[in-house]
């Protein structure tokens, strides 16, 4: 399927490598010119000259830093022309019991996963729906519909990034206009992240961590962790000109591990 995005401009968060990476190179095949982000300079040099090698008709920008930085969001933002796709994406926050986390911790998560996605959309949007054009996506986690307790700093602050999108989605200025907001929603994917959540486990509880993989595993009906490609291609669907009439909505791949109805 010919997604109808081709020659257009995206800005991708965290994208040197995990899900954000399958993002940028599921658009590189669709022809997007990208403006990538991540706070490892050298780790994001690389994914840009695999991006363009990918693809010798897009153009790729680099810009590194802390994306929560407002500096480093101005410096993305003048290196896209015109922004078309929006994916914002950050690192979680560390896993814990809410009893050890300090008023710092909580803000920092907010900053980080609330509050800087908004000062993106809030910067694109209208630009979007001037030009007739205009799709966000924002990667938050599976966990925002299946809250996991020792991720209470993540449930708390991606909650209310969703609680923001489902009335600014709705924006008649905004959905009228062709610019659509969906959250894109991770499971259990192969990344480098979940390895090392995986590794810790295995310490902290003496149990091989093949055993540890094989439990979890068994969770997930797939019986499968998905892969940042398909979580990409995914995210590249959203950002089509066919999903235009998706807005406001919680799209969740985790291979049928979340047990609810709706």
């Amino acid at each position: 399927m010919d997604l109808g995005i081709d020659g257009r401009w995206a800005v991708i968060g965290a994208a040197s490598r995990g899900l954000g990476q399958g993002c940028a190179k599921a658009l590189a095949r669709e022809g997007v010119n990208l403006v990538i982000n991540s706070r490892s300079a050298e780790a994001l040099d690389a994914t840009a000259r695999a991006l363009r090698q990918s693809n010798a008709g897009i153009e790729v920008r680099a810009v590194a830093g802390d994306i929560g930085d407002e500096a480093v969001r101005t410096a993305i933002l003048d290196a896209c022309p015109q922004i078309d796709i929006l994916v914002t994406n950050n690192g979680g926050p560390p896993p814990g019991d809410f009893r050890d986390w300090t008023r710092e911790d909580w803000l920092q998560a907010v900053e980080a996963n609330m509050l800087t996605p908004i000062e993106l959309i809030k910067a694109t949007v209208d630009d979007m729906a001037a030009r007739g054009f205009g799709r966000v996506v924002n990667i938050t986690s599976g966990a925002v519909k299946a809250p996991i307790d020792v991720l209470g700093l993540s449930n708390g602050a991606r909650s209310g990034l969703t609680g923001f999108v489902a009335g600014l989605a709705r924006q008649p200025q905004l959905a009228s206009r062709n610019v659509t907001i969906n959250n894109l929603l991770p499971g259990a994917f192969d990344t480098e992240r979940l390895r090392g959540g995986l590794d810790a486990a295995s310490k902290a509880s003496g149990q091989d961590v093949a055993r540890i993989r094989e439990q979890r595993l068994a969770g997930i009906p797939a019986r499968r962790f998905g892969s940042a490609e398909e979580f990409g291609e995914v995210c590249a669907f959203l950002c089509s000109q066919q999903a235009g009439y998706l807005t406001g909505q919680n799209i969740l791949l985790d291979g049928g591990g979340y047990p609810g109805t709706f």
